[in-house]
């Protein structure tokens, strides 16, 4: 990655104790940031946060937040900003995708992920606003494919995402105006929630599944990396040379989904 990029940004990463917003902690603060991540997880929370320090010029800390409770977004978020000196940048990348056929769904499947994945976003960025609306900022907030184009099995999860994507592109029109920019992307990035999918599959669903990804996915034929194909895009998103970039969905999954 490009040095200097976000070197003094301070930053909110939510999601930050596993999978792709664990690898982002370290980038983050490898490219000289300042990071505060959040999630439920206590325990691999503060070890991903102790572990960015030291590998490079940024610093990481790490507090818990519940993303689904508005009580818990407004006071992490008070705290963080405290902690940062201000914000610059939110990436809202909590999330969840359980597998349920859409016909057996119970409501209470429906609540958790709505709640986690679209709620969340929506609290969150709302926590964001007043600390970016005087100097302008970035919003990063993790859509999907599936949101777009639907996912047989996680009917739930592409509906929440679906609603990720009509509120980023309604605050992006909004905000704008505040010099603040808000952007989705479209991960295909291999993480502990794509194998705990897998896991849940038969051996011949799990082998369906894998075969559809090396026959779609032009590059490597497989989903990519955190740390080598996700981290250096949402470095230059939340850098000066994507200030007049908003509104906009970016798939970053080796051209498996081309927006259309």
């Amino acid at each position: 990655m490009a040095s200097g990029q976000i070197e003094g940004r301070r930053v909110i990463i939510t999601g930050g104790a596993s999978g792709m917003a664990a690898a982002l902690v370290g980038a983050f603060a490898r490219e000289g940031a300042k990071v505060v991540s959040m999630d439920l997880n206590e325990t691999e929370g503060a070890k991903v946060a102790e572990a960015a320090n030291g590998a490079g010029p940024g610093e990481a800390s790490f507090i818990r937040c519940d993303v689904t409770q508005r009580a818990s977004v407004e006071a992490a978020f008070a705290e963080a900003t405290k902690r940062l000196g201000g914000l610059d940048v939110l990436i809202n990348a909590a999330g969840v995708a359980p597998f349920a056929p859409s016909h057996l769904m119970t409501d209470e499947q429906w609540d958790f992920v709505l709640d986690v994945n679209a709620k969340g976003t929506f609290l969150t960025n709302q926590a964001a606003f007043p600390h970016l609306k005087e100097k302008g900022g970035r919003i990063i907030n993790f859509a999907s494919g599936a949101g777009a184009g639907g996912y047989p099995g996680k009917a739930h999860y592409a509906a929440s995402k679906a609603a990720v994507l009509g509120w980023t592109r309604s605050i992006a029109r909004e905000w704008g105006r505040y010099g603040i920019t808000a952007n989705s992307i479209c991960p295909g990035i291999r993480t502990p929630m794509f194998e705990k999918t897998l896991s849940e599959m038969t051996p011949e669903q799990r082998e369906a599944q894998l075969a559809k990804h090396r026959e779609n996915t032009p590059i490597d034929g497989q989903m990519g990396d955190a740390t080598r194909d996700l981290a250096p895009v949402l470095v230059f998103l939340a850098g000066d040379g994507a200030r007049f970039m908003t509104g906009q969905m970016f798939s970053i999954d080796g051209g498996r989904f081309v927006v259309r």
